[in-house]
């Protein structure tokens, strides 16, 4: 899957960190510099996506890898800052060493090793790990060296990992599972593989800049209400009647966002499942894209990668709060009871309440900190599902892009419009208060 990625060709590792300053005699572009950490992102995508990751745990895998290979590497600029102090509960990481080290090898290893120890396929992950470690050997710099960035690396790994280990993950492993009622207005299983709901107690995690998952809820869904004209059957009827009525361009938009990480298939009494790249997963693909396209160095794609990843993973717990607090019923369910008992959605529903929109709201929050990072009007080519053999796709802004993935869960049929658009208000205001709260550079 790799392959068909649009990567940076080759790992040519460019500079060497000696304290604090990045020295290479041959003059590297901030492209090559930073490919090590875009290759290992890709690697660790694959990983989330064969080990069939739900969203919310693919996006805190995201953050945790990224802030390591943030921490690693800013030493490499001092005008950077450390998120220690600022995120919830993270502690100063300790201090390189006095000797020369290369913070880019460092960093990368500070990724990978959060992801192997993080991920299920641990054979796969340790693959990545070793292959891009590796390819920093025989680029100019000593063995002494080479040992200590790595050794380095993964200081700040297990820093990092028991700063995850104490986020609420493991407990929640251990708390009741959603209970499904006769209730009408609840979430329900859906087909065609009716799965139990998807992380009901996600909301008790430490966020990393929220100071709770509470802090942005929404203003509450319409009544649950089977009377015809009113809010809540005449939402139904929208998305019934706009899914039966889409352009091509519609269909097109609605399997590019679909980033369903586990789409089950019925033909006749055979079922089987297809992987596909998670929202989080398609962000921070956006992230690696804009990286490069900006050309943007080690330090500053690090940056771009940490912060984007941890306004996801909040973005995921606001939302997840909601999505089980209010509980309503998704469209497939209510349409099939009220409206027509045939009617399938364009997109197979996820397993998990309707209210709000979870792509709604970690697509607008990335987008505020990618905005914030590359500058509005930043324009960019996703390439990020044409691996699942879907075309590229061309964006003037994130803002436009967050817009799409969010009304295409209209188009797709698994999502009522006040669930969009109340999900696009939390995720601003999840997006804004990241940028409000951390400071990654002085200005």
């Amino acid at each position: 899957m790799t392959g068909a990625r649009t990567l940076v060709a080759g790992i040519a590792l460019a500079a060497l960190a000696v304290g604090c300053q990045i020295i290479d005699a041959d003059e590297p572009t901030a492209r090559s510099e930073a490919a090590p950490l875009h290759e290992a992102m890709d690697g660790l995508t694959d990983v989330v996506i064969y080990d069939i990751f739900s969203p919310p745990q693919g996006a805190r895998l995201y953050a945790y890898a990224s802030v390591a290979a943030y921490e690693a590497v800013r030493h490499a600029d001092t005008s950077y800052r450390s998120l220690a102090g600022q995120v919830n509960g993270l502690e100063p990481v300790p201090a390189p060493p006095s000797d020369s080290v290369s913070f880019a090898l460092a960093s990368a290893r500070a990724f990978l090793t959060v992801g192997h120890q993080l991920t299920f396929s641990r054979d796969r992950m340790d693959s990545v790990r070793t292959r891009v470690t590796e390819s920093f050997r025989g680029r100019g710099m000593s063995e002494a060296v080479f040992a200590r960035s790595v050794a380095y690396g993964d200081t700040v790994a297990r820093h990092v990992l028991a700063w995850a280990a104490a986020d609420g993950f493991g407990r929640s492993r251990g708390l009741p599972k959603y209970t499904v009622t006769s209730d009408p207005a609840r979430w329900i299983p859906t087909p065609p593989a009716y799965m139990d709901a998807v992380e009901p107690n996600w909301h008790t995690l430490r966020p990393f800049a929220l100071d709770s998952a509470s802090q942005f809820r929404p203003e509450p869904p319409f009544p649950f209400d089977t009377t015809p004209g009113s809010d809540f059957h005449r939402e139904a009827l929208e998305v019934y009647e706009v899914s039966r009525d889409l352009t091509d361009e519609q269909r097109e938009i609605t399997g590019f966002w679909d980033c369903n990480p586990f789409v089950m298939h019925v033909q006749g009494h055979t079922m089987f499942a297809t992987k596909k790249i998670s929202p989080g997963g398609h962000w921070m693909s956006i992230t690696g894209l804009a990286a490069r396209r900006a050309e943007l160095g080690i330090v500053a794609s690090a940056e771009a990668y940490a912060r984007t990843a941890m306004a996801l993973s909040d973005g995921f717990i606001s939302t997840w709060e909601e999505k089980f607090r209010s509980n309503v019923v998704r469209p497939e369910t209510y349409i099939n009871r009220y409206v027509d008992e045939r009617w399938e959605p364009i997109l197979q529903t996820p397993p998990f309440p309707d209210y709000t929109s979870g792509h709604s709201v970690i697509s607008t929050a990335a987008a505020e900190v990618l905005t914030h990072l590359f500058g509005h009007g930043f324009a960019y080519d996703d390439s990020s599902e044409v691996a699942f053999g879907l075309p590229v796709r061309s964006y003037g802004s994130f803002h436009e892009a967050a817009a799409e993935a969010a009304i295409s869960r209209l188009y797709g049929g698994i999502h009522y419009r006040r669930a969009i658009d109340q999900g696009v208000v939390e995720g601003r205001r999840v997006g804004r208060y990241q940028l409000e709260r951390l400071a990654t550079r002085p200005s």
